[in-house]
């Protein structure tokens, strides 16, 4: 079967020479020139930004994975992510991944969902038998990330009540109702496109084989679980029981209404982010993790993968920096409304 190039090729390079053919009638190739170094610069800065977060939260996973939370997860939501996404083994790395990005979207956790995003894309690459094309896995859940099941839409309220609305929190019950209907559309949509698309794309029945099978004690000699002695648990255990008690303290001086009231909602977001690591590296530390140690070793994989996606942000962003530059998008805009 002869191979033919993907299409964005092609896209990618009209974008580039119809911007300097147009800028070239318009006079605009000093802007040109200028947008093609300024939007090279803004990719990088933008990858640059993302280290920070995918290093921690990628560490933190590689915590909860350590301490077997991901395979105790895995098997919780068994049933659904295998007829989901049959051709992945459920204990895979991106089978947790997918899962923690879903859970962090569907608690408004932008901040979080990213980096677990790109962790899941790049998990679910090493399986793909044809790289350079998205797999059905990768479409399907690149279409459930973007519609994404919310149930606290914080970062949607707190922009309502910026802007002075009066209840602020009425976004909760429709966003909810909107992002399952359309994540339910966007799964089927993606079913049955599967199932056009190419024979050598067509979705397994099965899951691949993959040698990775190592559990992560296997991968890291070095992260044998160690349980903590009696002093680690008293003292981590009255830390916990110290949070409770601020928190039951926090409530009893507000009164339960609180809980409802639009100030909680909108700083609920603040207590969910360190109150989910808090959960994370306190739940492999009493599995035994060397928690700091195995932060830092998924921290690197964090670095690794923000690094891996910079030539490809660059080339996006120079090719259209340069289209809009150019007066294309002005023309393009013009022609279809």
């Amino acid at each position: 079967m002869k191979k033919s190039s993907s299409p964005l090729n092609a896209i990618w390079l009209f974008m580039i020479v119809s911007a300097t053919v147009v800028a070239a009638y318009n006079g605009n190739m000093a802007a040109l020139t200028e947008a093609s170094f300024t939007a090279a610069e803004t990719a990088v800065t933008l990858a640059i930004g993302l280290i920070g977060a995918m290093a921690l939260w990628l560490g933190i996973m590689k915590v909860a994975e350590t301490a077997g939370m991901m395979r105790f997860i895995a098997r919780l939501i068994r049933p659904v992510m295998s007829r989901l996404f049959p051709e992945i083994p459920v204990n895979h790395p991106a089978m947790s991944a997918m899962v923690m990005n879903m859970a962090a979207n569907a608690l408004g956790l932008g901040n979080a969902a990213t980096p677990m995003g790109l962790k899941a894309m790049a998990e679910l690459n090493k399986l793909n038998p044809y790289p350079g094309t998205a797999t059905p896995a990768m479409c399907l859940f690149l279409a459930i990330n973007t519609s994404s099941v919310t149930l606290l839409p914080l970062s949607v309220i707190t922009v309502r009540a910026s802007a002075g609305a009066s209840n602020p929190a009425a976004i909760v019950l429709p966003s909810i109702i909107a992002t399952i209907i359309s994540t339910a559309i966007a799964i089927i949509a993606c079913k049955l496109f599967a199932r056009s698309a190419s024979p050598h794309l067509t979705p397994l029945s099965s899951p691949l084989e993959t040698t990775d099978s190592k559990t992560p004690e296997d991968e890291n000699p070095g992260t044998e679980l160690i349980p903590p002695g009696i002093i680690g648990n008293i003292v981590f255990g009255g830390l916990i029981v110290a949070f409770l008690a601020a928190v039951s303290y926090r409530l009893s001086i507000r009164g339960l209404p609180h809980i409802f009231s639009m100030v909680f909602i909108s700083n609920l977001s603040n207590w969910l982010l360190p109150i989910l690591i808090c959960l994370f590296l306190l739940f492999g530390y009493f599995r035994g993790v060397k928690v700091y140690e195995v932060l830092t070793e998924g921290a690197k994989e964090g670095f690794e993968i923000a690094v891996r996606i910079i030539p490809f942000l660059v080339a996006i962003f120079v090719a259209i920096g340069m289209f809009r530059a150019s007066g294309a998008l002005d023309i393009l805009t013009a022609i279809i409304s």
